[in-house]
């Protein structure tokens, strides 16, 4: 069932056009990746969907009907540009909001304070905002933003200013939230994340989706027919009549690892028969493109 119907969205300010006829569909209970480069439409869209801003011609749907602003009090929403009151104690501010979105006070209190130790925040709980670190502070944002357990949840550059072992953490608890049942969009720069956390994704460039489908199909749809061997002989000789060799190192094991490119038209059995003739073939696997690959090549038409 789709949660979120986006059907021929445009979008226009003063001349310039961010969204032109966008389409896409997110299903309930999906990880949804909104990618595309800086200027490209995510956030316009993201805002849309927020009843932030109004599209000036197609319509969004929430759970087959058009949404409204009474929708957004069941969404939740971390934006770009962070933004927390600096003065407030850290639990004030996480009830407050949470309070914002329908919450009583003692399901406030209660749901902050087993995020906040679920965040290893506990400690600051009764100290200012101000006295957080950039870091800290962002995670009291996401915190804010999920408080109140919402269904629909929608990141925007959710990992910007965090370091790895923090963007693990949240990662991590965008995933335990996926599971809980909440269906998560976020728009990002952060290809490996895509990979790592979504099922699902739209690539926007110049106003337009380019492409989107499921992550795992797309990364085998654009396959360079690549494979990395590792054989038990320290060389491998080329085969003109099945495939090119690539890189050839030492295995760690023993052997070598060697990448191979097969040549058009050839299957890969044909290829692991001919190597098992001459070779002692120890492993295989195919080497799909990252999807940093796939966004460089798709948003700038190069093969790199």
């Amino acid at each position: 069932m789709e949660i979120i119907t986006v059907n021929d969205v445009v979008k226009d300010y003063s001349g310039h056009r961010p969204l032109d006829h966008v389409n896409l569909n997110i299903d309930e209970g999906c990880v949804y990746g909104l990618l595309g480069p800086n200027g490209a439409g995510k956030t316009s869209l993201i805002r849309i969907l927020n009843q932030i801003t109004r599209p000036d011609s197609g319509e969004v749907l929430l759970n087959g009907k058009p949404m409204t602003q009474e929708d957004v009090m069941h969404i939740g929403y971390l934006p770009e540009e962070r933004g927390l009151y600096k003065k407030m104690k850290v639990l004030d501010h996480i009830m407050f909001l949470g309070r914002l979105k329908g919450m009583s006070k003692n399901d406030a209190r209660k749901a902050a304070e087993e995020w906040l130790e679920r965040m290893d925040l506990s400690e600051w709980s009764n100290k200012k905002i101000e006295a957080l670190s950039k870091g800290m502070a962002q995670k009291v944002q996401f915190i804010s933003t999920v408080v109140h357990n919402p269904k629909l949840l929608i990141f925007d550059e959710p990992f910007s200013g965090f370091d790895p072992v923090n963007t693990e953490q949240l990662k991590k608890e965008i995933l335990r939230l996926n599971q809980n049942g909440s269906t998560i969009l976020f728009s990002t720069h952060n290809m490996a994340s895509v990979e790592e956390v979504c099922d699902k994704f739209s690539l926007i460039n110049n106003s337009k989706v380019v492409l989107q489908g499921n992550v795992n199909e797309i990364r085998r749809k654009f396959a360079k027919h690549l494979y990395r061997i590792h054989i038990a002989e320290p060389v491998l000789a080329p085969d003109d009549s099945l495939f090119t060799i690539e890189s050839v190192k030492p295995h760690q094991l023993g052997g070598c690892n060697a990448t191979i490119k097969l040549n058009p038209g050839v299957e890969i059995r044909h290829a692991i028969e001919s190597l098992n003739r001459t070779y002692n073939l120890m492993g295989f696997e195919e080497i799909l493109p990252s999807m940093h690959e796939i966004f460089i090549e798709t948003v700038t038409g190069k093969n790199e």
